[in-house]
């Protein structure tokens, strides 16, 4: 029985809302990176993007563990000489909360070009509100249950 790949014009992509309010940052990620690669479908392929797109409300309201607040530290390059720039957690879910969940889930996604078509289907809001209710997007699972 041969193995059964699955071909671009037979995924079926859904579209799923994870609300970040209260949820630890890491966890969220790795929650939605699954989704978005598509690993929670029967139908996974590692070299084709079966994932879905995910839509992340209240990235304001998205927390930290630990010491993570003070201590992470966000570093990008302009491109120019001398131009490495950081900035710590804290300033960052200030100011831009949600290029934080962005770089977080970007991170646990493969670094190629299937990856960045995989990050290409995520979008993240600060607030509650989104423009993508005409895709109903169905409520993701996603709070991880302490034990």
């Amino acid at each position: 029985m041969p193995t059964v790949m699955p071909k671009k014009e037979a995924i079926a992509r859904s579209w799923h809302l994870v609300d970040a309010d209260g949820q630890v940052l890491g966890r969220m990620a790795a929650r939605v990176a699954t989704l978005l690669m598509g690993k929670h479908k029967p139908t996974y392929a590692p070299h084709v993007d079966v994932g879905d797109h995910v839509v992340v409300i209240n990235a304001a309201k998205v927390h930290l563990t630990g010491q993570k607040l003070t201590g992470k530290v966000y570093r990008w390059h302009t491109g120019y000489i001398g131009g490495l720039k950081e900035t710590r957690a804290e300033t960052m879910l200030l100011r831009h909360p949600e290029r934080a969940i962005e770089w977080a889930v970007t991170g646990m996604l493969p670094k190629t070009k299937l990856g960045r078509a995989m990050g290409r289907k995520l979008k993240v809001y600060r607030g509650a509100e989104h423009p993508h209710a005409a895709q109903r997007p169905q409520a993701a699972v996603s709070k991880v249950e302490e034990s």
